[in-house]
């Protein structure tokens, strides 16, 4: 396997980079290689419709959203 050394990192980072690893049980080079992973081979993120449906703000009133009864027009089935 290949090795890489990254030079000149922020204190902060490094930092940040040592807590998530805590928090996931690994040492920081395995978090550092997971970070990599789901970086560069994730096809994008894995969010649900749920967690996007979650994001949404909750501002407006349900009023907002009804349909207007002036904008109605016939469909032929």
């Amino acid at each position: 396997m290949a090795q890489l050394i990254v030079r000149n990192l922020e204190e902060k980072i490094v930092s940040r980079l040592r807590r998530r690893a805590a928090e996931h049980g690994r040492s920081t080079e395995a978090e550092h290689r997971e970070i990599l992973r789901e970086a560069l081979l994730t096809k994008g993120r894995r969010h649900s419709f749920k967690d996007y449906l979650l994001s949404i703000p909750a501002v407006g009133r349900d009023s907002d959203f009804a349909r207007s009864k002036d904008r109605l027009r016939k469909v032929r089935l």
